[in-house]
């Protein structure tokens, strides 16, 4: 294995979703490498359907303070405008998901049926879980399926890009269903849809919540092979 594979194969296994970030800043110019590095992500016939809002100091602690008491006191007013997740889970993706709720609540000490604990660490989201930068995605709600999966692409790329600068992210689709507060403090068109928030910045090496690493299947599981 040559050695650009191995570094950019360090950045790939490097991330994970971090949910507690250091109060130190990230530079604009920094930001701007990453989403520049970023948009080289492939999309049908180069249609580059993504759109970045980033935020940070003011704008973001508004915008947070506002998501913040919707999430505690008006959820039922707020959904998003798309679904993320089936409404019956089958296997094996019910025993992964419990298994990763689990192992988080576990290292937080939040036992089972703690809904005032599990709501304050969900609320965790709508504070980019103390990160100095987030990013809020918008796609039109005009493009179909395919520009959803190039989204993905160029999503990924930025967690990439991110770890090789040594700052770490975590997606967050838990923003999608706040989409009318989130237009009410940025510049959102109606003919967009808010498809995720990430946090960006440091990792917080000192928080039990960071320690979490999540499992994978191994290549076998996932793949067939044909002539090879």
């Amino acid at each position: 294995m040559s050695k650009d594979a191995s570094i950019v194969d360090a950045a790939i296994v490097g991330r994970r979703s971090i949910r507690k970030f250091l109060d130190q800043p990230v530079e604009r110019e920094v930001i701007e490498q990453i989403l520049e590095v970023s948009a080289r992500a492939p999309s049908g016939t180069n249609m580059q359907p993504w759109h970045v809002h980033v935020v940070a100091g003011k704008t973001m602690k508004n915008l947070s303070c506002d998501i913040l008491d919707a999430h505690y006191n008006r959820q039922d007013d707020h959904a998003s405008e798309y679904e993320y997740y089936p409404d019956t889970f089958v296997e094996p993706f019910k025993s992964r998901r419990k298994k990763v709720g689990l192992d988080l609540y576990g290292l937080l000490d939040i036992e089972k049926g703690a809904v005032d604990k599990m709501q304050a660490q969900h609320g965790r989201n709508y504070v980019f879980f103390d990160a100095p930068v987030g990013l809020i995605f918008t796609i039109d709600r005009t493009l179909k399926i395919g520009s959803w999966l190039d989204y993905g692409m160029f999503l990924q790329n930025i967690m990439i890009a991110a770890r090789a600068r040594n700052l770490d992210t975590c997606p967050q689709a838990a923003f999608a269903k706040y989409h009318r507060i989130i237009r009410s403090h940025l510049n959102v068109s109606d003919d967009h849809i808010v498809v995720c928030g990430m946090s960006l910045g440091v990792i917080d090496d000192t928080a039990v919540e960071n320690t979490l690493e999540t499992e994978r299947e191994p290549v076998s599981g996932f793949s067939r092979f044909y002539d090879l």
